[in-house]
């Protein structure tokens, strides 16, 4: 199995795509040091660079990357979901 999702931290509830992944595939992720942290299947394409869900997202949740809080979830996204604009909301310049 290759690997398809690189995390910042092992903990991260998203990763990033290091290539354009298609739904249906069966993937590994690794952290930043190369260690394995699993393997899930898309749930749908996600483009390269962009963010995939580790485990499920309910709606409301806070969703972490690079270890702390980087959104929250504006919709439920599956684990192996793409994540970005359509399902998170940023927090960075909230009040």
């Amino acid at each position: 199995m290759k690997h398809g999702i690189l995390l910042h931290e092992p903990d991260d509830d998203v990763g990033i795509a290091v290539e354009d992944l298609k739904a249906g595939s069966a993937v590994s992720a690794v952290t930043l040091e190369g260690k394995p942290v699993g393997a899930l299947r898309l749930v749908t394409d996600v483009p390269l660079g962009h963010k995939v869900a580790l485990r499920d997202l309910a709606r409301g949740k806070d969703v972490i990357e690079y270890g702390r809080v980087i959104g929250v979830a504006s919709q439920a996204a599956a684990r192996g979901a793409h994540v970005h604009t359509h399902n998170l909301e940023t927090k960075r310049w909230k009040a």
